[in-house]
């Protein structure tokens, strides 16, 4: 993405909720390159270019109207009305959609996703929305393919995000897709939050409260975070937690928002990242001690997670290690 920044621009509706209309600038605003050059110029219109009425009881005004959609690359619709669900564009609305060039990159935060799905945006594709909408999102747009336990959904030019603050894990995202993790990074710590989160929305949504015999699944969690460096089977965790794989797996998915494997290699991912930003280990010794067993093993595992190699990752936290402690001195550990 070389050359003048990207241009991300903002349709704030009627109703709009400033939180989440607040986030793409914040997000991208405070991507920069290695000049301190930005990397993206944020724009925020409505339809008409005059003021909207928030969901807060405030009113806001923005510098452009609906044609500035026409210069986008990235397109974003926060939620509005007070997240009300619709089935079909209002007319101006749709007129305003339609000057967005094609291969414009679209995305929606939480019950935005709803106005891509009365765009045809959605139809069959995955997607997702705020937990609490997900149901009424699949009933509406019967053709979009709802998943209702991930913080975001990237498929490409569309991409949808759950409620309010995973809109910030979507930017964060793309920002990393677009310029990498070190910058990625940069921003979230900019902001004071995390530059990715384990699980999906699942781990949110309002559940009766466990009786209280009901241990869960944590004291297996914790067992397993103690033995990470060896091979932990389905059947282990189960008869740690005193329930059958099936019952496990179940449970996995409702307390953490994912299954026990993947739990489990995103713990090990995290032990590695914190072994090479803490220690001069070798990476073979690192994915040994992180349970992947080969350097080959971790660098896929690494770079599926955050889209950097050991190295790459080792030279950004822990720029004092030396390449020579920072592998094996094979092509494994590079």
């Amino acid at each position: 993405m070389a050359g003048s920044p990207h241009g991300v621009v903002v349709l704030a509706l009627e109703g709009v909720v400033p939180f989440e209309l607040g986030i793409p600038a914040r997000i991208f605003g405070g991507a920069r390159g290695p000049k301190d050059e930005p990397l993206y110029q944020v724009l925020v219109c409505t339809l008409d270019g005059g003021p909207v009425r928030t969901h807060a009881g405030f009113s806001i005004s923005v510098d452009h109207d609906a044609s500035v959609l026409a210069t986008a690359d990235t397109v974003v619709v926060p939620p509005f009305g007070g997240c009300r669900p619709i089935d079909r564009l209002p007319g101006e609305l749709a007129a305003a959609l339609a000057l967005i060039r094609p291969g414009t990159r679209v995305m929606s935060i939480c019950t935005g996703s709803f106005v891509l799905a009365a765009a045809g945006l959605l139809d069959g594709r995955p997607a997702t929305t705020h937990w609490n909408e997900a149901a009424e999102l699949q009933r509406l747009h019967p053709r979009v393919r709802v998943d209702p336990d991930v913080l975001f959904v990237d498929d490409g030019d569309v991409l949808t995000s759950a409620g309010a603050a995973s809109g910030i894990d979507l930017c964060l995202h793309l920002v990393r897709r677009d310029h990498g993790s070190e910058v990625a990074n940069r921003v979230a710590r900019q902001v004071v939050v995390p530059p990715w989160r384990d699980g999906g929305q699942a781990q949110y949504i309002e559940r009766p409260v466990p009786e209280p015999h009901d241990a869960g699944t944590a004291p297996a969690r914790s067992w397993a975070l103690e033995h990470l460096d060896r091979p932990i089977s389905l059947s282990e965790l189960a008869a740690r937690a005193g329930m059958s794989v099936r019952t496990l797996t179940r449970r996995f998915h409702e307390e953490v928002g994912m299954s026990p494997g993947r739990w489990l290699a995103r713990q090990r991912v995290d032990l590695a990242r914190h072994l090479l930003e803490t220690t001069d280990l070798p990476v073979d010794q690192i994915a040994r001690r992180a349970g992947f067993g080969t350097a080959v093993s971790l660098r896929q595992h690494l770079h599926a997670a955050i889209g950097v190699s050991p190295m790459a990752y080792r030279r950004t936290f822990h720029p004092q290690a030396t390449a020579t402690t920072a592998s094996v001195g094979s092509p494994g550990g590079a």
